[in-house]
């Protein structure tokens, strides 16, 4: 048995994945499961996509590409940026990865000393403060609280810069929330950033999935785009989960330092994904709106149907395809609620301290499944509490 690197100890995982394997195990044990625990879409990718990539596969795009990415999805995600964020942007000032992941990886390393700091929305996307760590810096996370819409606050932020803090990462549309910044909060986190001299890691997945008001991205603020990473992919948007494709636009100076960590880790990301990456960009955008209209559907169906249920309630989300669902009431630590969900009621579902230590009292729900399945997981949580 080797002598594992201390770094290993500071990493986390994605609890979805672990409740994941454990429905799998029970229903293969015969028992009947509802998952509300994947943050995965459960259309298909669309057929323009889907072909596109397979004539890529026919045509040869099958050896390595430069590692930044394919000049012509370097373009269309240009093109795409531009026309979405109002801003300019160059094809040199795009790096597409293998997936959004690496984006945050690669800012940790690029970006953070020992002893520096990145500050954080907690709860949060689980991923955050494990590459911080990972990369020997300290992560600061920052409570988003019910009471303001699950939005981190300028003057929040404010109170936990230090002269070490280097990095912000944050997510709006938010997982595991659904919360969206207002453009005025992202005019006041922006400022800060830029007097300070910190760069944010815009985490835009979600930007697409939004039911009420406007997506800001900080880097489309007046004096921001210099000091800004904005992430992006295709897993949400396009149902691409499984073909690992996205990017990040920042500075040429960034993206080059980027390219060299590609190099140095995954080589590049599959020529032929990404030709199906260009297909999702410049093809018909009539899948992504019918998509969003149907996940508004099944969000105010589950919003209502969780404030029905004894000891729960939670707000209408804004964006993204998460319920945010307070138990207090429950009077039960989130843990042993996800595990009795799943072993007791045979519905999977994701504990709020997965995401944070201020997700206590929390359990995050996801509707990306069909209404059918929502309906029955509130039937089988609400027959479970009345037994209580």
């Amino acid at each position: 048995m080797p002598e594992f690197a201390a770094r290993v100890s500071r990493a986390r995982t994605e609890g979805a994945f672990g409740v994941l394997e454990k429905a799998a195990r029970l229903e293969a044990q015969g028992r009947s499961i509802v998952h509300l625990e994947i943050g995965q879409p459960d259309f298909p990718t669309p057929e323009h996509i889907v072909e596109a990539g397979c004539k890529a596969l026919r045509d040869g795009y099958t050896r390595y590409g430069p590692a930044g990415g394919l000049p012509v999805l370097r373009e269309a995600i240009a093109e795409h940026i531009g026309e979405t964020r109002g801003i300019d942007v160059s094809p040199e000032e795009v790096v597409v990865t293998p997936g959004a992941k690496p984006i945050i990886f690669f800012s940790a390393l690029a970006l953070l000393d020992e002893g520096d700091e990145m500050v954080y929305a907690d709860p949060g996307f689980p991923i955050y403060d494990s590459v911080a760590a990972l990369a020997g810096a300290t992560p600061v996370p920052v409570p988003i609280r019910e009471e303001n819409d699950f939005v981190l606050r300028a003057e929040d932020f404010l109170e936990r810069v230090t002269p070490r803090t280097k990095l912000l990462l944050i997510n709006t549309p938010h997982n595991p929330t659904g919360g969206v910044l207002s453009r005025e909060d992202v005019e006041a986190i922006a400022q800060i950033a830029m007097e300070r001299g910190i760069t944010v890691l815009s985490d835009e997945v979600y930007s697409r999935i939004l039911y009420e008001g406007e997506h800001v991205s900080f880097a489309s603020i007046p004096g921001m785009k210099a000091h800004t990473i904005l992430l992006d992919g295709f897993s949400k948007t396009y149902c691409m989960t499984g073909w690992r494709l996205g990017y990040a636009v920042t500075t040429r100076e960034i993206a080059k330092v980027f390219e060299l960590l590609q190099v140095n880790s995954n080589s590049c990301t599959a020529s032929a994904v990404q030709m199906a990456g260009v297909a999702a960009l410049r093809g018909p955008q009539d899948c992504v709106d019918r998509m969003v209209a149907e996940f508004d559907r099944r969000r105010r169906f589950i919003v209502e149907g969780v404030n029905n249920l004894p000891g729960w309630s939670c707000r209408m989300p804004r964006g993204a395809f998460y319920l945010f669902c307070n138990v207090k009431q429950l009077g039960m630590e989130v843990v042993e609620l996800r595990d009795r969900l799943l072993d007791e009621a045979g519905v999977a579902t994701m504990h709020g301290t997965d995401f944070g230590v201020f997700g206590e009292g929390y359990m995050r729900v996801s509707y990306a499944t069909s209404i059918e399945q929502l309906e029955e997981g509130l039937r089988r949580i609400a027959e479970w509490c009345e037994r209580l």
